[in-house]
């Protein structure tokens, strides 16, 4: 038999009660709110460390927008327990060039509350356009955020007319042919003090660049005044198409130095970049009919003697310098002058000269041809005419320039030439209408070669006797005392002509067996390289158009050196029929 416990309410023990269930479900229900709330404190206890250990570094930037060719500054601070060490900041590098960087040891106390952090203020420059980041930094196993950037072209920042310091790019033209100059002018305005400023030459692929001009001025934009620095570039492209202009970067300071100051805090370090060109480069004109293609804003041919050419004589040397000079072209790409061939007349051409002249229009291109001329026989010549045909940028069109021909009478004997036995007796002279005595003139002619050659041969003989002698202690040494000094002394202070006159007397005091050849013919007879500049400088000096301005210091080591020269340096006298030779 079973026993069944009964409840008050007539139920057996052990059964709900109506009434009791609803109270049961809601303490089951405080319960398990009970316990989520404990849960949820207790997980926000154990976040609490990591909460604070993630605020013990942070980073900040001053700005979140700005132009390619601007600058903003990162400031990331540590707060926390452990020292030493730093974030790894190659990690900006991506995307960023970082200009600048200092450190910083801080303790204050902010309402009676001390504090102390370590901070890095850093100078970041883009190097893209678009939206970037700064990525998140590490230390002490603490992270900061990352920071997002947006990136505008150069000058469409929103305080891009009221920048400290910006660049500008312009272009002489928007459109040329091959090979002709274009100028790039890059300037750098600032309304702040700058120093150490630097920058990266300019460098084209396909092109050669020079560097021709730099200069300072001030100039007044919407009435705030603003420094400028001015390079100008010429580029030469070497191909046809599209030339890109790349951007410059420009790395600066600003503020003033302070001399008494190791960290100048007030100074910042600024990069400014700017924007990129791009010109069209036309080939070569098919309507160009010259030799040689040759666009330039100018070309002229300029022609100088060493003497009057009116003077010329049979078997004397006289110098003939022709300029060829083109404003726009480099001295490498004028083309050589036409080689003389007159008969009759013998040439001596010399090494040609080369020299760039940088300007604020860009290079002008020079290019000096210096030939010696020696007639072989009197009469009357013509030098050909010199045509260059060259293309004129400022026109667009075809030009020459031409140097006219030049006639010139030479007088005097003629010189006996083996290889043309034809010529060996001189011209009869025709028969005058006077009586005269049959042969009176040939006898004559005839006396006055015989009493030149003894007289070569005398010269010739006494020379070789002086040298095979006792030590050379003749009239020369007086030479060497009173002339070098003379020499000297117009050297200082001289004009080039006083200069020529007496170097031309003291070689021919010296060596006498010259004396009868001007400096030229001089200097290459008895082949003394120092003689050879001193007259090569003399002849710019006199001669040139426009004449080339003495360096007289170059001008006293030349002098000096070549009056200490022994006689044993100057070379045998035989060498001298070879300058008449075929």
């Amino acid at each position: 038999m079973v026993a069944t416990a009964i409840s008050p309410d007539g139920l057996p023990l052990g059964t709900p009660s109506p009434c009791s269930a609803p109270q049961n479900n809601r303490a089951a229900r405080t319960l398990a709110q009970l316990i989520s709330a404990l849960l949820l404190a207790a997980l926000a206890c154990l976040a609490l460390p990591a909460l604070a250990q993630a605020q013990d570094l942070t980073a900040s930037v001053d700005r979140n927008e700005l132009a390619i060719n601007e600058t903003f500054t990162l400031r990331v601070r540590y707060k926390g327990p452990q020292s030493g060490g730093q974030p790894d900041f190659n990690l900006l590098e991506q995307d960023f060039e970082i200009l600048s960087r200092q450190q910083s040891n801080q303790y204050r106390v902010i309402n009676g509350k001390a504090e102390s952090f370590t901070e890095w203020a850093l100078t970041l420059a883009p190097l893209k356009e678009g939206k970037l980041f700064v990525p998140s930094l590490h230390l002490h196993g603490q992270v900061s955020d990352a920071i997002p950037i947006t990136v505008n072209k150069a000058g469409q920042s929103p305080n891009g007319n009221n920048r400290q310091a910006f660049l500008e790019v312009e272009l002489d033209k928007d459109k040329l042919h091959v090979q002709e100059q274009l100028l790039v002018k890059v300037r750098l305005y600032t309304t702040v003090g700058l120093h150490d400023i630097a920058t990266d030459p300019l460098q084209i692929p396909g092109a050669h660049v020079e560097k021709v001009d730099e200069q300072r001025y001030e100039r007044r934009i919407d009435g705030v005044g603003h420094a400028v620095y001015e390079i100008t570039y010429a580029v030469f492209p070497e191909s046809s198409g599209e030339l890109q202009i790349p951007p410059i970067n420009y790395i600066a300071v600003t503020g003033r130095r302070d001399p008494f100051s190791l960290f100048n805090r007030n100074a910042q370090r600024i990069r400014l970049r700017s924007e990129a060109k791009t010109v069209e480069v036309e080939p070569k004109p098919d309507s160009y009919s010259g030799t040689h293609w040759l666009p330039a804003r100018s070309l002229g041919l300029v022609q100088s003697w060493s003497k009057d050419p009116e003077e010329f004589k049979v078997g004397e040397p006289i110098t003939r310098i022709i300029t060829l000079r083109a404003e726009g072209l480099r001295a490498a790409q004028l083309p050589p002058l036409p080689k003389l061939n007159v008969d009759g007349l013998k040439t001596y051409p010399d090494q040609p000269q080369q020299e760039d002249q940088p300007g604020v229009n860009g290079v002008t291109g020079s290019r000096v041809e210096t030939t010696a001329i020696v007639a072989t026989r009197p009469g009357n010549y013509q030098l050909p005419p010199i045509t260059i045909t060259w293309w004129d940028t400022k026109t667009g069109r075809q030009r020459a320039t031409q140097l006219p021909a030049f006639r010139f009478n030479v007088t005097g004997l003629p010189v006996v030439d083996s290889a043309a036995p034809g010529n060996t007796q001189p011209t009869q002279p025709s028969p005058s209408a006077t009586e005269v005595e049959p042969g009176f003139w040939q006898k004559v002619a005839i006396a006055a070669i015989a009493s030149h050659l003894l007289w070569i041969v005398y010269f010739f003989y006494a020379n070789k006797r002086n040298r095979a002698g006792a030590p050379q202690k003749s009239g020369r040494t007086t030479n060497k005392v009173v002339a070098p000094e003379k020499l000297t002394e117009l050297v200082k202070s001289g004009s080039p002509q006083e200069i020529q006159s007496a170097l031309r007397q003291w070689i021919g005091d010296r060596w006498p067996e010259v004396r009868t050849l001007n400096l030229e013919a001089a200097a290459q007879q008895l082949n003394i390289s120092e003689l050879s500049q001193l007259v090569e400088m003399l002849n710019s000096a006199i001669y040139k158009a426009p004449p080339k301005p003495l360096n007289r210091q170059q001008l006293q080591i030349l002098t000096d050196r070549l009056t200490r020269i022994e006689d044993e340096a100057a070379p045998k006298t035989e060498a001298l029929p070879g300058l008449f030779s075929g």
